[in-house]
C-alpha cells in the first residue's frame, strides 16, 4: 500500500478524553503535566531530564505537528474531556507504511495515575491502527524495571514476545532489558 492512501489520525475521541496531535499552543499545558509527573517519569524518559522549559516544550509540540502534517509520527497528547487537561501522552511512532507497522510509547501525568486513562488512550491508539491504518503490528519497548508500563502494556491487549537482555542503556547509563510487546490483527480474535 501506499503512504498516502491513509493518515495518521488528528484526533480519535473515547468516553473520556480528546486524543489529539500535538499541536502549536499546546506547550504549555504540555509542560505543565510533564513538570507535575517528573519525579514519576525522569528514570525511564530522557527527553524529561534536564525538566524542559515551557518554550522548549512549546517547541516539541510545534515540531511534532510539522511531522504528523508530513504523516511522518503521530506525537498524541490525551486532554481531559471536562478539564481540558493534560492527562498523558502517547502516539504512533518509526511508521512503516510498506509493512504498516507502528510503535507506541507513553507516559501519563501522574495526577490521574490508577484511573484507566491511559490504558484508555493507547487502546484507542491501537484500534485505530489496526482498523483504520490496516496496521500488520503495533509494538513497543520498555525498561524490564518498568512494571507499570508493562502492565499497562498487558491491560492494552499487548501480547510479550520476549525481553532483550542488556539491549539498551537506563538513565545511569548501565545496560538494561529491554521487554518487547506487541498487538498484531489476529489478537482480537483470541
Amino acid at each position: 500500500m501506499k503512504k498516502d492512501m491513509t493518515h495518521l489520525p488528528e484526533l480519535i475521541e473515547t468516553e473520556r478524553m480528546i486524543v489529539r496531535v500535538a499541536q502549536p499552543g499546546d506547550g504549555a499545558s504540555f509542560n505543565k503535566a510533564i513538570l507535575e509527573s517528573i519525579e514519576h517519569l525522569k528514570d525511564w524518559l530522557g527527553w524529561v531530564t534536564p525538566p524542559p522549559t515551557e518554550s522548549q516544550s512549546e517547541e516539541s509540540c510545534r515540531k511534532a505537528y510539522g511531522r504528523f502534517l508530513l504523516n511522518e509520527d503521530l506525537m498524541a497528547l490525551f486532554f481531559h474531556k471536562e478539564t481540558g487537561e493534560v492527562i498523558g501522552g502517547s502516539g504512533l511512532h518509526n511508521a512503516d507504511w510498506d509493512k504498516r507497522q507502528f510503535e507506541v510509547g507513553y507516559w501519563g501525568n501522574s495526577r490521574y495515575s490508577k484511573q484507566g486513562f491511559m490504558t484508555e488512550g493507547v487502546k484507542a491508539l491501537v484500534s485505530y491502527a489496526l482498523n483504520e491504518l490496516k496496521a500488520t503490528r503495533v509494538y513497543l519497548t520498555t525498561d524490564e524495571r518498568n512494571s507499570a508500563s508493562w502492565k499497562l502494556a498487558e491491560r492494552a491487549g499487548f501480547v510479550h514476545e520476549g525481553t532483550l537482555r542488556n539491549d539498551r542503556y537506563d538513565m545511569e547509563g548501565n545496560l538494561r532489558n529491554t521487554k518487547v510487546y506487541s498487538v498484531v490483527p489476529s489478537d482480537s480474535q483470541r
